[in-house]
């Protein structure tokens, strides 16, 4: 069940969202693809601590629909790269944004070393076992001393109850652990982006609604669907939360040479 939930949750409704979009208007294309990943005032947190400026190459880890990539790319004129290892959803952010994506996992990106300017992975984490095998990854890839803007759903406690399927939620002390062993320092961290602007949220709601609509008595939107309502319960105990984390690249240590 794990993995028709997972796939129910980040590839066939990434399909149907784009459908949405496309019926609704471009206007609703971002806070869409953004939806379940990180509010505006989170990106614009990431953005800020991670210095976005124009012609930097920024990759997104796990990218989903492209709605942070597209955000980042119109306001700061970076140059995004989207990683992906959902097909459907790969091709709904090719198709919203035109934006380049390449069809991998986090564990394995298909860059060279050094190779980019800054990194994001957004609600990610969460969704892998292996944390560190990611985190060393974007690690290689980043350039010395570059930014890794983080999202991450986080436990609040000890034992989290009816967790939805396919994810692992760290601690703030073992994702520091994780990032420190994979060679980067955090300098700073969030709890509790704000909320969405209401015209935000409104858009996302629509494009969600039309997905309802169309797919209400699909068995993979039921998967998606109670995935949703666990994440909405552990939000609302308290169980879980949204941190945001600002890291960067420590250059990797060269061993010594014997004399």
């Amino acid at each position: 069940m794990t993995a028709l939930a997972m796939v129910a949750e980040f590839d066939d409704v990434a399909g149907w969202t784009a459908d949405a979009v496309e019926l609704l208007g471009e206007r609703h294309a971002v806070p869409a693809a953004c939806r379940g990943t990180a509010s505006p005032a989170a990106l614009a947190w990431l953005a800020e601590a991670c210095e976005l400026a124009p012609g930097m190459r920024l990759i997104d880890v796990g990218a989903g629909v492209g709605g942070p990539a597209a955000w980042a790319a119109e306001r700061f004129g970076v140059r995004p790269i989207l990683i992906e290892p959902m097909p459907t959803a790969g091709r709904a952010a090719a198709r919203l944004f035109g934006l380049p994506v390449i069809a991998a996992d986090g564990r394995k990106i298909p860059l060279r070393p050094a190779t980019a300017d800054a990194a994001w992975c957004l609600g990610v984490l969460c969704t892998v076992r292996d944390k560190a095998a990611v985190l060393r990854e974007i690690h290689r890839v980043l350039k010395p001393g570059a930014s890794l803007g983080l999202s991450v759903v986080v436990a609040r406690g000890p034992q989290v109850l009816q967790v939805p399927d396919g994810n692992h939620f760290p601690t703030c002390r073992e994702l520091d652990a994780l990032l420190e062993g994979a060679g980067f320092e955090v300098l700073e961290q969030l709890d509790q982006p704000g909320r969405a602007p209401l015209s935000w949220s409104r858009r996302a709601d629509q494009v969600a609604a039309v997905v309802a609509r169309r797919h209400r008595a699909d068995p993979a939107y039921a998967l998606a669907a109670r995935q949703g309502e666990r994440f909405t319960r552990l939000f609302a105990t308290g169980q879980i939360a949204v941190h945001l984390i600002h890291a960067v690249s420590r250059p990797a240590v060269q061993p010594m040479e014997e004399t």
